[in-house]
């Protein structure tokens, strides 16, 4: 048994604070980054507290101290699907509507007293319109869904009985670009003359070089079409819209809501940076606040069909001071993309990254810009990224402590399809948006076909049907943690405080609301640590609220904490 202690929280010495809040103003997070976006048709501290005398091998803990208080972030988790991938309800290989209808009681049941779904309070889909492309994201009729996933009648029906379950939806709007087969496009491109030619951009009419490299990728953005040259930074099949044209602009606003009359919560949107972000040499504050002023404009129209609709933004950059920009006025959310490596790094490695302390600091950036209005949207990996499994190296128990450490920090955290069971893919996109697997074996009544499977094969225990049977399972963890999540105030919208561990493997924060706080520990290690927790007279945490594997213990001032084991405090 190793015996710990986390030390009493403190201030960060004067230098390594300001390292680190120019690390968070600059974009540098811990860990790797990768910002690159994806250009193919796939679419897209050391504390200064004094060390108290204390029993050799051991270390105290206080019980916690008063939390200076950020804007607190109403929160829900989502869980992100791919419709084509999750369930079919006709036997043709691909997912539908009518499928996910099928499947919402898995989601949420809608009855918060039962523990046998996985209690998730809101759903993105990824793109539902019609595409000549199977993942959507060059779209060619945006008031339509596409007819391989069933009729604008069957969407209508899942978003009632999602809103009968309590489960939010948005959906992916992609406004950054069309198809190329789009009706806009093939006018445009065929009759110089057409209304729809200026909602293009095309060098030859904006006397501009076919030249630069693209913003989203590398290479030319540059394509050709009858002799002329158009834009499409992702790639030649997604032509970009010309947002300096007020129709496209109102063309746009009337789509989205559009979608919020037939009764959905919000949209996911895509390319968020890239409006007028096109070049590499465009990159900097004057064409960001361009992005922002259409976002600003959009979000305006949005509320006044539904003054609660929700806004998130890709805006793949790890810089929380790029990403503050869009929190004015703009966006509800942009996805924590730095804050995904920092997890998933914490969790491999086994190592206390302060998390908490950057995040801190993050948010009182997020909240000035957005006068506190804002909610983070924390995630692992999306549909643009290798799968969590497989870049955990298949460790179950890293991917239960990476689960852990997203779903008790602040914000909307995002489930991937699939991530739950464990579901392993790596590039190209394609095998990272392979069939949800229901079935043992891989095979069985709903499960999707419409892609050979590389890497999830059926190997036993990585289904749900097998997975629902084992309460030491990956699913079980998530299902505890959303559970534990849902019914503690101070984890659902509490703000956060760092708190030091004092020990490289365990990750400590303190959550707190007007209601509770709560002490959030996260044994990163496979080894069972016992901590010493300091009295405070103004805050005691006195007993377990919650903890995702069996033998978590708090007797007096010790907590003893399994290895590779999340445990909440109160």
């Amino acid at each position: 048994m190793n015996r710990k202690r986390i030390i009493k929280p403190g201030y960060l010495k004067w230098l390594g604070s300001a390292i680190l809040v120019i690390m968070i103003l600059t974009g540098c997070t811990f860990g790797d980054h990768s910002s690159q976006e994806n250009n193919s048709a796939s679419g897209d501290s050391e504390n200064s507290a004094q060390q108290e005398d204390s029993p050799a091998n051991s270390e105290s803990v206080p019980g916690g101290s008063p939390v200076s208080m950020l804007a607190t972030q109403p929160s829900d988790v989502y869980y992100e699907i791919f419709v084509r991938s999750f369930y079919d309800s006709d036997g043709d290989g691909i997912g539908d509507f009518k499928g996910l209808i099928e499947k919402l009681d898995y989601l949420n049941d809608g009855n918060p007293d039962t523990d046998n779904d996985l209690g998730i309070e809101g759903i993105w889909l990824m793109p539902i319109n019609p595409s000549p492309s199977y993942h959507g994201y060059d779209v060619t009729d945006y008031r339509a869904i596409h007819p391989d996933y069933g009729t604008m009648e069957d969407f209508k029906e899942f978003l009632d009985e999602a809103h009968k379950r309590g489960i939010k939806v948005i959906m992916d709007l992609v406004v950054n670009h069309t198809s190329k087969e789009h009706p806009w496009f093939l006018e445009a491109a065929a009759d110089k003359n057409s209304p729809y030619r200026d909602w293009y951009i095309w060098a030859e009419d904006q006397n501009r070089k076919t030249g630069g490299s693209s913003a989203a990728g590398s290479g030319s953005p540059w394509h050709t079409a009858r002799g002329d040259h158009y834009m499409g930074i992702f790639w030649e099949g997604m032509p970009d819209l010309n947002f300096d044209n007020p129709e496209v602009r109102q063309e746009m606003k009337e789509i989205g809501q559009f979608w919020l009359e037939l009764g959905l919560d919000g949209f996911r949107l895509d390319a968020a940076k890239h409006i007028y972000e096109d070049l590499i040499t465009d990159k900097g504050q004057e064409t960001t606040d361009k992005n922002v002023a259409w976002w600003q404009e959009f979000r305006s129209s949005m509320l006044e069909v539904n003054p609660d609709a929700y806004l998130v933004g890709e805006v793949w950059d790890p810089s929380p001071a790029l990403i503050a920009n869009y929190l004015d006025s703009a966006l509800d959310s942009g996805f924590n993309f730095g804050l995904a490596e920092t997890i998933l790094s914490a969790a491999k490695q086994e190592k206390d990254n302060n998390i908490a302390f950057t995040l801190e600091r993050t948010y009182k950036l997020f909240e000035e810009k957005s006068k506190g209005q804002f909610v983070d949207a924390t995630f692992l990996t999306n549909h643009d990224m290798n799968r969590v499994m497989t870049q955990l190296e298949g460790n179950a128990d890293h991917a239960k402590m990476a689960a852990g450490l997203m779903l008790t920090l602040p914000g909307n955290p995002f489930i991937y399809y699939g991530e739950e069971i464990g579901m392993t893919g790596a590039k190209p996109d394609e095998s990272i948006r392979e069939p949800m697997q229901w079935h043992a074996g891989g095979t069985g009544t709903g499960q999707t076909t419409w892609e050979a499977v590389q890497f999830n094969t059926g190997k036993p225990g990585t289904s749900v049907e097998e997975q629902l049977q084992d309460p030491d399972s990956l699913l079980s963890h998530y299902r505890k943690l959303i559970a534990l999540r849902n019914v503690s105030s101070a984890l659902k919208d509490g703000a956060v405080k760092e708190f030091a561990s004092g020990h490289d493997g365990v990750i400590a924060y303190l959550r707190q609301n007007d209601q509770e706080s709560v002490l959030v520990l996260h044994n990163l290690t496979g080894k069972e640590q016992t901590l010493l927790l300091e009295a405070d007279e103004e805050q005691a945490f006195t007993k377990i609220a919650g903890t995702t594997r069996e033998g978590a213990q708090l007797s007096a001032n010790q907590l003893v904490i399994p290895g590779y084991t999340t445990t909440v405090l109160q």
